[in-house]
């Protein structure tokens, strides 16, 4: 389960931390892009036959949010494209078919809409508006990025589909 925190030390930024959210110890705001993990694992998953893996967002009590909306969190993480969804089935190859589905459609809403209900931005939007306003246009542009991979690597021929290629999205 991916809470984007170290949720069981109260909410420390780690690498899985997204660009521009405020968490302990980085008080002005994450500066560097979050880790893709899902990348990464599909990276490993094409190199070992194994088991299979589920990378799963969290909702998470840090993220200063109504817990008993965390669905609906969940949802426009999706939609903004924060949070794609996809598969990843390296047997699809023996097929010849492309191994990496993405499931979610083109993000439909600002990056913005979505992080407007997390404290976690906000408060980096409150003690440092224009740096909040700069990271967050970053933050967009990473997603841009991210989802262009993604789109890439959805529609490539399943023999020639290398994970290496797609994963520079830094």
């Amino acid at each position: 389960m991916d809470t984007e925190v170290y949720s069981n030390t109260g909410g420390q930024a780690s690498k899985s931390t997204p660009m521009g959210a405020v968490a302990k110890f980085v008080v002005a705001g994450k500066r560097s892009a979050k880790k893709d993990v899902a990348v990464l694992a599909i990276r490993e998953a094409e190199a070992w036959p194994g088991p299979s893996l589920v990378i799963a967002y969290s909702h998470c009590i840090a993220h200063g949010i109504n817990m008993t909306h965390g669905m609906e969190q969940q949802r426009l993480a999706v939609r903004s494209g924060h949070w794609p969804l996809f598969r990843y089935n390296p047997d699809r190859t023996e097929h010849h078919e492309n191994p990496f589905e993405l499931d979610s459609l083109r993000p439909s809403v600002p990056l913005a809409e979505y992080i407007r209900g997390e404290d976690h931005y906000r408060a980096l939007n409150i003690a440092c508006p224009d740096e909040a306003e700069a990271i967050l246009d970053e933050a967009q542009k990473v997603i841009n990025r991210k989802w262009g991979v993604y789109e890439k690597m959805a529609t490539h021929n399943a023999m020639d589909f290398v994970p290496e290629k797609a994963s520079a999205v830094h």
